[in-house]
């Protein structure tokens, strides 16, 4: 079938089976509807082939697949969907939320901003009130306060009368519009730097609040929050997983546990394992940061106390930089709080997804399943298998890397999130690979086990096993975000083209309202000097140039001369040759000559007017 037509009929899929299930009470994001039409497609179970046109019939047994999935909430396979899909439309790394809320502050400022920067005051009344917009701008942009608090804006008009005074205000109209906003900024940061070291003074700053003391109290609360769940994710992985081996164990158990989804559980625990990875690390990177902070900030406030000193009158080139260098570690103090919120935020979201787990399986029901059961951690798992490795003389036409002969063995890149390789397409389990057995590098990519035996099997057949483990995420489809195998089903990714390679699903393209404006002339204006309109005078030139062409230069050396000095002759012969370019040429109007007799009157009454008409005629000039 074409691809193409088939996408087409998908997305009227999508919006028929949201509608669908908004109808049943259950309203879900496109996103979410269009990852589980892909989930029902890839099933083999389903037997979907997209190979050929989906007929009326198959578009209606896909539609109710898909809403009956997204209406079983006791399914686990649903809620880790849904948890990928919350992860990936909202989680952000460090550079990308603090940009992303660098946009949106500068996007609060901007109609400040252009109401100073676009003003052109001319009488004192008008000077004041941009001087209080600069006051308010101010005070946004630090952050220290809201513009309704009457103490905070004193304290900012104070701080920002000793940097910039009002009769300043003349030349700060007169700069340019980009000089304007940098003096604004810095601005900004002075007074902020003032504000902070009033308040070390204990001279002001009550609607500041200790972020420092704040951040060192609240981020090992958050890390230990995140430590405490991922402690029960490990348990319930490790328990799922000693179910899921005894069930392949021994058949009466199949038959016992096969009625539950413990595999389904077992990747809902994983993912959200992974996850928390995650922002634990985030949540690490963020101790550290305000760890360094905390000792650049006592360092700088340090400084700043022993330049001041209780001195009336300081040199604004030394003490303005240290009021500067304060304010940019008050922003990462800020940055830090606004990473801590996000980070606790996201954790507290992403438990709903795992609250299933409580439901399918209490506490009781579990104890007893695991009756007669050895549940092993993953880092018992590890450590039985330490001391094994493969025998690379077994491998002829296989690579394998070992940490004392790889350099960066702990950078490597591992396939399926680290897991065994073998254990996922063939028993269905997630199960820990220990790099320290060997690491098999395959078509560029590195595969790690569980066992030296699941090595060797591996090994055998690679792209066999690999097929298997891209089967198996076929029939569960939160593998393919767990195990990292995007780039496997990137055909069935409608707007591939618009995804990010680092983000995990498909988001849909921002859109927004834009203008531009080109100005008249984008170049500086060129004139060419060597221009001319005038014809003759390009012939000139022609003539000139043919002359050139035919002009020799000759030289002459003789036997008795050659030993003495070089001569050199050059004869440019005169030619006589005139050409007429254009004929002078005149013409002269007669000037008219009349004059009137008899206008003084005579003795006579009447007075009697004669007019002579003296000019020459136009033949005779």
């Amino acid at each position: 079938m074409s691809g193409e037509l088939n996408q087409t009929l998908i997305k009227r899929i999508i919006r028929q089976i949201g509608l669908e299930c908004a109808v049943r009470g259950q309203t879900l994001s496109e996103t979410l509807v269009a990852f589980m039409v892909k989930a029902v497609v890839l099933d083999p179970r389903n037997d979907f082939n997209m190979d050929q046109i989906l007929t009326e019939n198959d578009v209606q047994n896909l539609a109710q697949l898909c809403v009956t999935r997204l209406l079983d909430t006791t399914n686990p396979s649903l809620s880790t969907i849904k948890m990928q899909v919350y992860f990936d439309m909202n989680y952000a790394n460090r550079a990308e939320l603090l940009s992303e809320q660098q946009r949106v502050l500068e996007g609060k400022l901007a109609p400040v901003v252009r109401a100073i920067t676009d003003s052109g005051p001319r009488v004192q009344e008008e000077m004041e009130n941009v001087y209080q917009k600069i006051v308010t701008y101010v005070l946004l942009s630090s952050g220290l306060g809201s513009p309704t608090d009457i103490e905070a804006v004193r304290e900012v008009a104070a701080a920002l009368q000793s940097v910039f005074h009002q009769t300043e205000m003349i030349t700060f109209i007169s700069l340019s519009k980009k000089d304007k906003e940098q003096q604004l900024k810095n601005l900004a940061m002075l007074v902020t730097g003032i504000r902070l070291y009033n308040k070390e003074c204990q001279k002001g700053g009550s609607s500041i609040e200790d972020l420092p003391a704040i951040l060192n109290e609240a981020i090992p609360s958050a890390t230990r929050t995140v430590d405490e769940c991922l402690n029960s994710c490990h348990l319930l992985a490790h328990r799922y997983t000693a179910l899921l081996e005894s069930m392949q164990e021994d058949p009466h158990r199949h038959s016992q546990l096969s009625t539950f989804k413990l595999k389904e559980a077992l990747f809902n625990v994983r993912q959200y394992e992974a996850f928390l990875c995650i922002l634990l690390s985030d949540a690490i990177t963020s101790a550290q940061e305000v760890e360094t902070l905390n000792v650049q900030f006592e360092a700088a406030m340090m400084l700043l106390k022993n330049t001041v000193q209780d001195k009336t009158s300081i040199d604004s080139k030394e003490v303005f930089p240290l009021f500067v260098e304060l304010s940019k570690l008050w922003t990462s103090f800020q940055d830090e709080m606004l990473l801590l919120s996000f980070l606790t935020n996201m954790t507290d979201n992403l438990q709903q997804f795992s609250e299933i787990q409580s439901q399918l399986f209490p506490e009781e029901m579990l104890t007893s399943l695991l009756e007669g059961v050895t549940v092993k951690s993953d880092e018992e798992r590890i450590n039985e298998t330490t001391g094994t490795r493969v025998n690379v003389s077994d491998f002829k036409n296989q690579e394998w890397l070992f940490p004392e002969t790889t350099d960066n063995f702990d950078q490597l890149l591992i396939q399926y999130h680290g897991f065994c390789a073998h254990a996922i397409g063939v028993k269905g389990l997630t199960l820990p690979g220990n790099p320290a057995i060997g690491i098999l590098k395959h078509k560029e990519k590195c595969y790690v086990f569980s066992s030296k035996e699941a090595a060797y099997s591996f090994a055998q057949d690679p792209d066999k096993f690999i097929q298997l483990n891209v089967e198996k995420a076929k029939e569960y489809a939160e593998l393919i975000q767990l195990l990292e195998l995007h780039h496997q089903f990137e055909y069935l990714v409608p707007h591939a083209q618009a995804r990010n390679a680092d983000k995990c699903l498909m988001k849909p393209a921002p859109k927004c309202d834009s203008s531009t404006q080109t100005d008249t002339h984008i170049l500086p204006p060129t004139i060419v000097r060597s221009y001319e309109w005038n014809e003759w005078e390009l012939r000139r030139k022609a003539i000139k140039l043919a002359n050139l062409r035919r002009k020799l230069t000759h030289a002459m050396q003789t036997d008795l001369s050659h030993m003495r000095r070089e001569n050199f002759t050059q004869v440019y012969l005169p030619k006589d040759v005139g050409t007429q370019t254009k004929r002078d040429n005149s013409s002269n109007v007669p000037k008219p000559q009349i004059f009137l007799k008899g206008l003084r009157g005579e003795s006579s009454p009447t007075t009697h007017m004669v007019t002579v008409d003296l000019t020459r005629p136009v033949q005779e000039t």
